[in-house]
């Protein structure tokens, strides 16, 4: 069954309407609630308190960072953030991960600039450290690049699942060798240039690696407008999803579902929209839902 989740704005003025769509989206039956981390701008609000803040609010939707900047949140202490977050929620999280994508604005917080191969090695380093501290077992000790730590004692809860947003060859085969999911970058959908090329190599990375690449998700940032009535193209010229009514949205989800194997879907709101938290939680996601198993049979 897919996922559906909902990404609200992150700005810092927004706060109160963030908390109330997020305990909205948990009632409606939702999946996810998205937030973004992007640390050098003033006016967003922090990525991990307020995921912190939405799972002490809600009951049943997971929380995730749409990704997690890692240059600015060294991996043993994102792995504990992580741990504590599950434990307080009852695994109600996913590590979103990226190497970092707008260096200009990360080194302003004070950390070095790292080369992309350093900032996707970094990643990699990162994605098997959360893991080895997590899940519970002996006392670890890493010596890599830019992780290390001595005798370091995993938390017992579970390890989270881990989902990249690569975007590069070097790390979509990391997201191929490692992780558990893949947020397309670049709101690029199931029907895109990007999206194809891209997956290629993630599944070439996990077969090599022994996996099989039907486990690893591809989960999609999705903007558009929810519009009353059905629009005459739900796509622009240069193919990009814009949007349309309820049952439009429904017909294309479904599609994805079946025919390119999506795992989920976040929206976001491209302006124009009635309500589109409730139209999104309310009436596409019920009727994906439904779509899909009848449409298998």
């Amino acid at each position: 069954m897919p996922l559906f989740g909902y990404g609200p704005s992150a700005a810092v003025t927004a706060a109160p309407q963030v908390l109330r769509d997020a305990v909205q989206a948990d009632r409606d039956g939702l999946d996810l609630f998205t937030i973004p981390d992007h640390p050098y701008y003033g006016e967003r609000l922090d990525a991990y308190a307020t995921m912190g803040v939405v799972l002490g609010r809600t009951t049943r939707i997971t929380a995730v960072s749409t990704v997690t900047n890692l240059p600015a949140r060294p991996a043993p202490m994102l792995a504990r953030t992580l741990a504590s977050l599950s434990a307080l929620s009852d695994g109600r999280v996913v590590l979103g991960i990226g190497a970092g994508g707008f260096w200009d604005e990360i080194v302003r917080l004070g950390v070095p600039r790292l080369t992309p191969g350093a900032a996707v090695r970094a990643m990699e380093e990162a994605i098997t450290l959360v893991r080895a501290l997590t899940g519970g077992g002996a006392p670890v000790s890493f010596d890599g690049e830019s992780c290390r730590v001595t005798g370091l004692d995993p938390s017992p809860v579970p390890v989270p699942r881990i989902w990249t947003g690569s975007v590069g060859p070097r790390s979509l085969a990391v997201t191929g060798r490692l992780a558990d999911g893949w947020i397309p970058g670049r709101a690029s959908d199931w029907l895109s240039p990007l999206y194809r090329e891209s997956r290629a190599l993630v599944d070439d990375a996990a077969a090599a690696a022994g996996r099989d690449p039907a486990e690893i998700a591809s989960v999609y940032n999705l903007p558009g407008r929810i519009t009353a009535r059905p629009l005459p193209a739900t796509r622009d010229r240069s193919g990009r999803w814009i949007g349309g009514s309820a049952g439009q949205w429904a017909e294309e989800l479904a599609s994805a579902v079946l025919d390119h194997g999506a795992s989920g879907f976040v929206f976001f709101d491209a302006g124009g929209s009635d309500a589109p938290l409730s139209r999104w939680a309310q009436e596409i996601a019920p009727a994906v839902r439904a779509a899909v198993p009848a449409r298998k049979g």
